[in-house]
């Protein structure tokens, strides 16, 4: 495993069109750690995510993958070693748990390549992880949101990579399935070391669950560090608008910021 970081951007511009909406980002990912994005609408959050997995075109600077220059690799070995999952992803109709979760193959074998044994270990190993091993021959569309969800990670996992990249992966979740997405992705990271960085809007969500919080605002980061020195009174009445109140979690002994609402400053 590189010592250097998983993904570094130095100096990256891009953004849709003729609007840039990263200027000059500076962002360094922390090997074996969760991390949260969080900021308001339009702050640039996706975007920094497809600029990190070569998704989007950088108009300026570089990204980094293992210390070397992202445009030196393929995509196929960007894939191996960084999995993406986009907000609101879909299968095509009828597609199965186990189809899709053997595309997170397709990196390593080619569309119509062989998976081979070190593949088929792959994919039961990402069913295993995700809890869908009994639900492996049943169509997408006719699982729950919270188990879509879980399948989508895991064909993520099968890719063998290890930094993943999730753009608000839990939007449209009900409240228990919310919980089960970042459980999975907590033991993820803690069990197996993998780098895990996650778009989210549920600020309380961001303080339960990650080592690190990033705070962008207008394309730019604005704050950065762990939840309780982040995640503050300051920052979500100056960044969100919010006012919140500090308390400490009885069981984790982690400072939490509560959004109260409006903030009358």
């Amino acid at each position: 495993m590189s010592e250097h970081a998983p993904v570094r951007l130095s100096g990256v511009a891009s953004g849709y069109g003729q609007r840039l909406v990263l200027n000059g980002l500076d962002l360094e990912l922390r090997r074996g750690t969760f991390t949260a994005i969080v900021g308001p609408n339009g702050s640039g959050k996706s975007t920094a995510i497809r600029a990190m997995s070569r998704l989007l075109p950088v108009r300026r600077g570089v990204v980094f993958l293992d210390g070397r220059d992202v445009r030196a690799f393929s995509s196929r070995h960007i894939a191996r070693r960084v999995a993406v999952l986009p907000q609101a992803p879909s299968g095509p109709p009828g597609l199965t748990v186990r189809e899709l979760v053997e595309m997170g193959r397709f990196p390593h074998s080619g569309l119509f390549g062989r998976l081979g044994e070190a593949g088929h270990r792959a994919i039961e190993e990402a069913l295993e992880l995700t809890r869908l091993a009994e639900l492996a021959a049943r169509p997408l569309d006719e699982l729950s949101g919270g188990e879509r969800q879980r399948a989508w990670v895991a064909l993520a996992l099968a890719q063998g990579a290890d930094t993943l990249l999730l753009d608000e992966p839990i939007t449209f979740l009900d409240v228990r399935h919310q919980f089960e997405v970042l459980d999975l992705l907590r033991s993820l990271q803690r069990d197996r070391g993998m780098t895990i960085v996650v778009v989210l809007h549920d600020l309380l969500h961001a303080a339960t669950y990650a080592d690190r919080v990033i705070v962008m605002e207008g394309g730019r980061i604005v704050a950065d560090g762990t939840p309780a020195s982040v995640l503050t009174v300051d920052v979500l009445a100056r960044v969100f608008g919010v006012a919140a109140r500090i308390f400490i979690d009885p069981e984790s002994g982690r400072s939490v910021c509560l959004p109260v609402g409006p903030s009358m400053a």
